[in-house]
């Protein structure tokens, strides 16, 4: 029969790196509960309109990217997420989670959008995000920036940049679309066909254009920031007050906007050059509207998402250290005819917490193995410790626990008593 395979850019994860990739999710943990943000997980499907509604109907993924189909069953009109924020706002609208006051939520998940597979992108991507709703204070803004460099900290990342911008509020926007598109116009015959599509419908998104030809252009267009009232610009000057406060370093970047619609005031990317045009590694701003556009209440809410494989891979090209899986002990049984009292000692162990991995014959009929091959597989298990469960050690009711990686001398144990073993060994976790 045809060998059945994965689809282009949807990735199997497997071992040892899906053991990076559970590193990386207990780090976030940990710092999301110091910063206490709470946990949400919302669907991987979700109506059509939520994101068409929530992201712009002339926004790149909606327009080229999303996966939607219409269900069989009853005609709904559905799409694989494309990014956790709408359908997060979704969950807290419908649950009226703000009754009470705001919400400050994470979330790890699968993401999905059609596009072409290469490094740092693909179909089925990962994202982590934080999300702070009903906080309209700029120091909303700072703290979930704050939260992100402190991440890139806690894992040892380097040569991370903070670019900054502010999308003020929908009057200072319109105004600048308005001298905007106007400058744009007396530039038609620079603009390719994707901007002189844009041209009146989404001209900001023009300015994120990565097209060498139209750089001149887009680096003369106005700027947004110009056109922001004294509460915009004062609000702006609170995070990068706050931001230099605490010795965190950000740079103006005049033409960041973005690539959803729902933004407004802070916006703001995390970016790296070690990955080539993959550059950003976390992005996100304040979007005040969005949860009034997809049916609630009005309320403020900020947040970013980052992108796990574009972290996972600029932590393996800094060499930073993820630690590796491996057991505490690994279990070398000689004879077959050991096997349940040995299994029972195992089990005892297992539930005092210490990890074992116990040697298994890979074919049937084949035996344990010699004593020297159950060793090589050890060693190359990574385990700390080897637990020989030799005729030897069983006659004597015992074991014998061999170090294989700090050095040290071999002692012998009796079953009963290893308990005290365990108690000592304080393994890593």
């Amino acid at each position: 029969m045809q060998k059945l395979v994965a689809i282009k850019g949807m990735n199997d994860i497997l071992p040892p790196e899906s053991a990076r990739w559970e590193w990386l999710e207990g780090v976030v943990r940990m710092l999301m509960a110091r910063y206490a943000y709470r946990n949400i997980r919302t669907p991987i499907v979700e109506p059509t309109p939520l994101f068409v509604r929530g992201l712009g109907e002339v926004t790149d993924i909606v327009e080229k990217e999303m996966y939607s189909f219409e269900d069989r069953l009853n005609g709904e009109q559905l799409t694989l997420r494309p990014e956790a924020t709408a359908g997060v706002v979704r969950a807290v609208v419908e649950h009226s989670m703000l009754y009470d006051g705001g919400k400050r939520l994470y979330y790890m998940g699968p993401m999905f959008r059609h596009e072409r597979p290469q490094r740092g992108r693909y179909r089925q991507f990962h994202q982590i995000g934080a999300e702070a709703l009903g906080f309209p204070g700029a120091e909303a803004d700072a703290e979930i920036i704050l939260l992100a460099h402190a991440l890139w900290a806690e894992l040892g990342l380097k040569d991370v940049r903070l670019e900054l911008n502010s999308l003020g509020q929908p009057d200072e926007r319109r105004a600048h679309r308005a001298a905007l598109i106007a400058h744009l116009e007396q530039h038609q015959d620079v603009l390719d066909e994707d901007a002189r599509r844009r041209l009146h419908s989404n001209p900001l998104r023009i300015l994120d254009t990565k097209n060498p030809a139209m750089q001149v252009v887009v680096e003369a267009a106005p700027r947004l920031i110009d056109f922001l009232g004294e509460a915009s610009l004062k609000h702006f000057e609170t995070v990068k007050a706050i931001l230099d406060a605490n010795g965190v370093a950000w740079s103006l970047n005049p033409r960041l906007v973005r690539g959803m619609d729902y933004y407004n005031l802070t916006v703001f990317e995390f970016v790296t050059d070690r990955l080539g045009s993959q550059g950003t590694i976390c992005g996100g701003g304040r979007y005040d509207y969005l949860i009034e556009q997809i049916g609630g209440k009005p309320a403020p809410a900020v947040g970013w998402a980052l992108g796990v494989e574009r972290v996972l891979e600029l932590i393996k090209e800094q060499e930073a250290q993820a630690p590796r899986p491996a057991a505490d002990a690994y279990a070398v049984v000689p004879d077959a005819s050991a096997l349940p009292a040995v299994m029972a000692a195992l089990q005892g162990l297992r539930t005092l917490g210490v990890s074992i991995q116990m040697h298994s014959p890979t074919a049937a009929g084949e035996g344990m193995g010699s004593m020297k091959s159950q060793f090589k597989k050890a060693d190359a298990s990574g385990s700390r410790f080897a637990l020989v469960f030799g005729a030897d050690e069983m006659a004597r009711g015992a074991v014998t626990i061999k170090p294989l990686r700090d050095g040290g001398e071999q002692v012998e144990r009796p079953l009963a008593a290893l308990a005290d073993w365990a108690a000592s060994l304080q393994s890593p976790r």
